[in-house]
């Protein structure tokens, strides 16, 4: 089954910050919006509109068109900086 328009934000959006690091209360401040508002977005009980996709893709420094692609377009093309660093598993030498 074929992902709306409105899933592929919402799963490109988890999937940035997830590669990021960044909390919804991080991407809160950083929208200039609520966290409840993130929520409610991520959430599916509101929608992301055309302005707030510009925000997400120039918050996160991708082509707004990578962000509607979906999860996968939208990581492949984040920058390497922006990437968080992986924490060592646990039991593993340092």
């Amino acid at each position: 089954m074929k992902m709306t328009l409105g899933e592929r934000v919402r799963a490109a959006t988890a999937a940035l910050m997830q590669i990021t690091g960044e909390s919804q209360a991080d991407l809160a401040t950083a929208l200039g919006i609520s966290q409840t508002q993130i929520s409610r977005r991520q959430s599916g009980h509101a929608a992301w509109s055309l302005t707030d996709c510009e925000a997400l893709a120039a918050h996160y420094g991708i082509d707004v068109l990578d962000l509607l692609a979906g999860p996968t377009q939208a990581c492949d093309t984040l920058a390497p900086h922006r990437r968080r660093t992986p924490a060592p598993a646990q039991g593993t030498p340092r």
